[in-house]
């Protein structure tokens, strides 16, 4: 397409002018984008609401920091973790975590109710990208 045919597709995409300036070539994933998410539908609530969280800590820090990004596990998710000799199983829900029958909020909970003491959850299930501490009984 042409760029007044790109800028035109822009106007019924988008319902407002491209901005001023902008290159045909950086129009085109705009517009690529935009009529996936017609077809396909948008983010999902979640992903919205963790890049609003992570914009909301780079706004905060004026330094350029590595956000801190949440690993997302989807509901039905099992998580196995064997401590002293048991298999504790975790399965992930879409309100938090179900361990042994009970409902609880977070891993963190669950890690502290399997070990007696504080720990992180996500390291307790190695989900932070580094291994938990082997501990001996």
């Amino acid at each position: 397409m042409s760029r007044p045919q790109l800028l035109d597709l822009w106007q019924q995409l988008h319902r407002k002018a491209a901005p001023d300036g902008i290159r045909r070539e950086r129009m085109i994933p705009f517009l690529a984008y935009r009529m996936q998410e017609n077809t396909y539908g948008g983010l999902s609530a979640s992903t919205g609401s963790e890049l609003r969280r992570i914009a909301r800590s780079l706004e905060r820090s004026p330094a350029p920091l590595k956000p801190v990004l949440r690993p997302r596990i989807k509901p039905g998710t099992r998580l196995l973790r064997e401590w002293r000799g048991e298999t504790h199983e975790v399965v992930v829900t879409s309100s938090g975590y179900e361990y042994r029958s009970a409902s609880y909020a977070s891993l963190s909970e669950i890690a502290r109710q399997i070990t007696g003491t504080r720990w992180s959850g996500p390291a307790f299930f190695g989900l932070n990208g580094t291994k938990s501490p082997r501990l001996t009984p």
